[in-house]
C-alpha cells in the first residue's frame, strides 16, 4: 500500500489523473489563478465519465488535457484514499458552484457566463442567482441548438463569450459533450472553462440534490436515479458494475 500524499497532486484512476484536493483547495486556487487558467478547463469526474475514459482513449486525453479532474462522485475520492491519497476529498460541481457563487458576493474579479441548457432553465437560474446572489456578476448566459455548430456559429460564440468578459465558464451540456467541448475551445476562450453537467438544473431549483446522507454514503446515485429512471437505469447498471471490477481489479494490482 502507498504511503501518505501531500494535497495537491493527482491519482491515477484507470488511466484518468485525478486530483487529490477539497472544496477549499479548489476555490482558493481558482479565485487566486483565474487569469493564469484563462484558456484551461476543469472536468469534474463521475463514475460515469470516469469509466467512459478508461474504455475510450481519446476521452481518457481530453480529461487528463484538462487543468484540473476534480472527483465528483463520492467512490473517486474513496478509492483515492484506499490507495494512500488520504488528503483525497469530494468536489462536486454543484457545491463548487455555490461556493465560487458566494464569492463572487465578496468580491466582484469573477464575471460568470453560463453556456448550456435550454433558454428556459437560463431564465430561471438567472432569476434565482440574481436573488440569492445580488452582488455577483453575470456576464452572459447562451443556450446552444441541440445540434453541432457550423464554423460560423461556433466563432460568434467564440467572440460572444470572449467580448462579454466572463473569466469563469460555466458549461452544461452533459458527458461528454461539454468535456469535448471544453477541448475544443481550450485556448480560445478567455475564461476558465467548467463543466458541470446538471448543475444549471439544480441551483435553477429544478432538480433537487440528495439528502446529506445518502451523499456522505455514495448513493446519490441512487437519489438521481429514483429521479430519472428511464434515462438513467442503463447508464448506472453497465458503469458502476464495470467501476467495481476495475477498481477491484487494480486494487489487487496495488497490493501486489
Amino acid at each position: 500500500m502507498q504511503t501518505d500524499r501531500k494535497a495537491g497532486e493527482t491519482c491515477n484512476i484507470f488511466g484518468v489523473n485525478v486530483a487529490v484536493t477539497n472544496m477549499e483547495q479548489v476555490v482558493l486556487a481558482t479565485f487566486d489563478n483565474i487569469d493564469n487558467l484563462r484558456g484551461q478547463y476543469y472536468c469534474v469526474c463521475n463514475v460515469h465519465t470516469l469509466v467512459m475514459a478508461a474504455d475510450e482513449k481519446r476521452y481518457r486525453k481530453v480529461q487528463n488535457c484538462a487543468a484540473l479532474v476534480l472527483p465528483d462522485g463520492a467512490p473517486l475520492s474513496k478509492l483515492s484514499r484506499l490507495w494512500g491519497y488520504s488528503q483525497a476529498s469530494r468536489v462536486t460541481g454543484p457545491d463548487l458552484m455555490e461556493q465560487l457563487f458566494k464569492q463572487s458576493e465578496k468580491d466582484k474579479t469573477l464575471r460568470h457566463f453560463f453556456y448550456g441548457a435550454t433558454q428556459e432553465t437560463l431564465d430561471t437560474l438567472q432569476a434565482v442567482l440574481t436573488e440569492k446572489y445580488p452582488n455577483m456578476v453575470i456576464a452572459g448566459m447562451y443556450s446552444p441548438p441541440f445540434r453541432q455548430l457550423t464554423r460560423e456559429e461556433d466563432a460568434k460564440v467564440i467572440d460572444m463569450i470572449n467580448q462579454s468578459g466572463a473569466n469563469l465558464i460555466w458549461v452544461g451540456l452533459g458527458a461528454p459533450k461539454q468535456e469535448i467541448w471544453m477541448y475544443q475551445h481550450r485556448n480560445k476562450l478567455q475564461g476558465l472553462m467548467i463543466g458541470v453537467g446538471a448543475g444549471f438544473n439544480y441551483h435553477a431549483g429544478l432538480l433537487e440534490r440528495a439528502p446529506q446522507w445518502m451523499q456522505r454514503h455514495s448513493l446519490e446515485w441512487l437519489f438521481r436515479l429514483l429521479q430519472e429512471p428511464g434515462r438513467l437505469w442503463k447508464r448506472y447498471l453497465q458503469t458502476n458494475v464495470r467501476f467495481a471490477i476495475y477498481a477491484l481489479k487494480e486494487t489487487v494490482q496495488r497490493k501486489k
